[in-house]
């Protein structure tokens, strides 16, 4: 597993060679985990059933007893997670945003993963 990695604004690592790239490690699965909860479901013109459903599932009434199902289910099919240790998700009502901490077992280890979507 190869990743290339991204800096603090999400953009991508260059001037570094090989340093710029995260490999076989706990930081590539957490990376490729967050890039996977960031992708809206439609977003890629590839391949548009692809991505979390925010749209379809996530956003609107009703569906706080599906948030964290979703959530989770997205981040086990990601390559390299082999289960969920610890989750919290947290919604936040001023900024509308919902914050995820995770803790995963992967391939090559731990990571913690934590964002607010």
């Amino acid at each position: 597993m190869i990743y290339r990695q991204l800096d603090e604004n999400g953009d991508f690592t260059i001037g570094s060679g090989s340093a710029n790239y995260l490999q076989n490690s706990p930081e590539a699965v957490a990376q490729a985990v967050q890039t996977r909860l960031k992708l809206w479901e439609g977003e890629w013109f590839l391949d548009i059933s692809e991505g979390t459903p925010y749209l379809n599932g996530i956003v609107g009434k009703y569906t706080s007893d599906t948030i964290d199902q979703l959530i989770q289910r997205r981040m086990l099919e990601t390559q390299g997670v082999k289960s969920i240790i610890s989750y919290q998700g947290l919604y936040n009502g001023e900024d509308r945003s919902y914050t995820v901490t995770a803790t995963i077992d992967t391939d090559f280890g731990t990571a913690d993963i934590y964002g607010a979507f």
